[in-house]
């Protein structure tokens, strides 16, 4: 495999008009793709948001007629490059949504997928979201292979489960892909951190495009879509608004980080007793 190659995170704003925000990104893919990226990335629901009562209403089609798939191909085989789709909305047979990504080689070929494990089901100061009132969740972690690296999948609130890029980790990743449409309430407390932390805890690169701005039908999303290094180090931040960010990626630096710090060969078991947790007597004097 390569030891380099150029990522890109593209930064949108998606409205219900999935036609126009699949314009809006082919453009600012065709922009990275000349800045010399050759892994584009977009955000979770970059094709097509809406909420309604704090539910997730995505521009949902099912696969075999989802507009996103040919245009993104397409684009894949004109610009030579790899995509990362972040999500899409596939509209299932029992009426229900899956939140999928796709990656997309540059034949345009269908590499791999994944559904969306945790649903984003939460109390936030200004307003409740309860997207597995819409969505169904996957349950099947991916890792996708690419020339230059095994890339772990994942989709927004999976960030917060740390278990699962562990997992990933173990199965062979050396790139996590966490796309979002991020709360600004959550972004601005816990985005960054939570990001960084899941680099440093698996040796892995980090490539986090995010939606920034207002969702049509209430919330808004925190933008600052970032590409991280092994060491938690932030190579690239989008700040707010629309646009792209490029960042080199040296593989060689997966290793460097693991052989320094080769938490994942750490690992021990942890015993808990029937109730989930031993608990030792306090001892006297104990502060």
């Amino acid at each position: 495999m390569p030891k380099t190659f150029t990522a890109a995170c593209v930064q949108n704003c998606a409205t219900p008009d999935v036609q126009q925000n699949i314009e809006t990104s082919l453009r600012l893919s065709t922009a990275a793709a000349e800045a010399g990226a050759q892994l584009i990335a977009t955000p979770e629901y970059f094709s097509g948001l809406e909420t309604r009562g704090g539910l997730f209403l995505p521009g949902a089609y099912p696969e075999a007629e989802h507009p996103v798939l040919p245009a993104f191909a397409d684009a894949a085989r004109r610009l030579g490059v790899w995509f990362l789709l972040g999500s899409v909305g596939v509209q299932n047979t029992d009426g229900r949504i899956s939140n999928r990504s796709y990656v997309i080689s540059p034949e345009g070929d269908l590499v791999a997928h994944y559904d969306k494990i945790h649903m984003f089901d939460v109390n936030l100061e200004g307003g409740s979201y309860r997207e597995s009132a819409t969505i169904s969740p996957g349950d099947q972690a991916v890792v996708a292979d690419t020339p230059w690296a095994p890339i772990g999948l994942s989709i927004c609130y999976d960030l917060r489960f740390a278990s699962l890029y562990r997992k990933l980790a173990k199965a062979g990743a050396q790139v996590l892909a966490t796309p979002a449409a991020f709360t600004r309430v959550t972004g601005e407390a816990h985005w960054h951190v939570l990001q960084r932390a899941r680099a440093i805890e698996t040796g892995c690169f980090v490539i986090a495009p995010c939606q920034y701005g207002k969702i049509s039908g209430g919330g808004e999303c925190y933008g600052h879509s970032l590409i991280i290094d092994p060491w938690g180090e932030v190579l690239a931040d989008a700040g707010d608004g629309e646009g792209y960010i490029v960042a080199e990626l040296d593989m060689a630096r997966v290793e460097a980080a693991r052989t320094r710090i080769p938490a994942l060969e750490h690992d021990r078991p942890i015993h808990l007793d029937e109730e989930g947790l031993e608990r030792k007597p306090r001892l006297a004097g104990a502060g």
